[in-house]
């Protein structure tokens, strides 16, 4: 059996994009960064979000069912370490540091994102020390920019996206 650490130190060699995981409703607006979301199918249109279970988010993520995936843009990596928690920032603060809109359930839409995937929690599955949401997608809002941020080797990569034309 693999144990925890090699397991955490093999995971950094996986680059993945960056993201802010955003909710709002009944239990409050909350945000976290993640980089485990990835495409289930798109018939209907779902993605997978990882969450850890201890976060005091994740209560509400539930209780609310919705979330909206927000792909940061390179411009904006210092929200990563904002939604990561480790700053002072309280939750309201964590929102103060960028402008927010909504799309079809409410759920807060970062501005200027790479993409935005606004969904609805289809099914929650408990594995580990995460929860992993299941959500459908309800609409997208596709951004302007170029230039993503992936995570990898524990730093933060630009990465250009060459657009034909």
């Amino acid at each position: 059996m693999v144990n925890r650490q090699t397991y955490r130190e093999a995971m950094t060699r996986l680059g993945a994009a960056v993201h802010v995981i955003t909710t709002a409703g009944p239990a409050g607006r909350h945000g976290f960064t993640a980089s485990a979301v990835t495409s289930v199918t798109d018939d209907p249109p779902t993605l997978l979000v990882c969450q850890n279970r201890a976060s005091d988010a994740n209560p509400a993520f539930k209780a609310n069912g919705v979330l909206c995936v927000n792909t940061l843009a390179a411009a904006q990596q210092i929200l990563s370490p904002v939604f990561a928690g480790m700053t002072d920032c309280d939750m309201n603060g964590r929102f103060a540091a960028a402008t927010w809109g909504t799309l079809a359930t409410g759920a807060p839409v970062l501005q200027g994102a790479l993409v935005s995937f606004d969904c609805r929690i289809a099914q929650v599955i408990e594995v580990g020390t995460h929860s992993v949401l299941f959500c459908e997608v309800e609409a997208i809002a596709a951004g302007e920019g170029h230039e993503g941020l992936i995570y990898f080797g524990r730093r933060y990569h630009p990465v250009r996206v060459t657009v034909p034309g």
